[in-house]
């Protein structure tokens, strides 16, 4: 089990993992807490991740979510994490926080009930992975690797038994990471989830059995 820096608060257990050689993960990652709110807050900065989101996009309506982006949409996202459970999991180098995974039980996200190309391929509850984020020092280092491992294993700890992502297949071979905010195909792959599914092209739905 992966420790927490110095200093952090610890009112909640660390997450661990390992990489493909088996060695240690270099960074801690824990389930977001009330106590953790602040972190959280420093690591998606003003913009919420991205365009006032604050990681609302799959849990409102389209139209609630276009009408609270910003202000009450990062107030949304603070109820979620101070009153629990923990809506993901928050990834640090030292003190400071460097990376954001959420994941829940997907019949929280309510925009995914509607999507066509996204709908249940079983009748398996799953839980989803919603976003990823990482801090612009740290990409491309293996973040998200270690995030997606650690939110699969943070749902079995609550009982999940499939974790579910939906990468985007990018059209060109350098995407922006603004359009990477569901991950890509190589972190899932990497991570030890696999493709179950492919109505689009661009958007194929990758599983992690859980170990218990």
């Amino acid at each position: 089990m992966a420790r927490l820096p110095v200093g952090r608060r610890t009112a909640s257990r660390a997450i661990g993992g390992r990489n493909s050689g088996g060695k240690a993960l270099a960074w801690p990652i824990a389930p977001v807490i009330a106590s953790r709110w602040t972190d959280l807050e420093l690591l998606l900065g003003e913009r919420g991740g991205c365009g006032g989101c604050w990681c609302m996009t799959w849990r409102l309506p389209a139209a609630r979510f276009e009408r609270d982006k910003g202000a009450r949409n990062r107030a949304a996202l603070r109820r979620l994490v101070e009153t629990g459970p923990p809506p993901g999991v928050i990834a640090y180098d030292g003190d400071a926080p460097i990376g954001w995974c959420a994941v829940a039980p997907r019949a929280e996200y309510v925009r995914l009930s509607r999507s066509r190309v996204l709908e249940p391929i079983d009748d398996i509850p799953v839980w989803s992975v919603s976003c990823l984020f990482v801090a612009r020092p740290f990409r491309r280092r293996g973040v998200s690797v270690a995030l997606l491992r650690a939110a699969a294993a943070f749902a079995g700890e609550h009982g999940a038994r499939v974790v579910e992502g939906y990468p985007v297949v990018p059209y060109a071979e350098k995407m922006p990471d603004a359009f990477a905010w569901t991950g890509t195909v190589a972190a899932f792959l990497a991570a030890g989830y696999e493709e179950v599914a492919r109505r689009s092209p661009r958007r194929p739905i990758m599983r992690c059995t859980v170990r218990r």
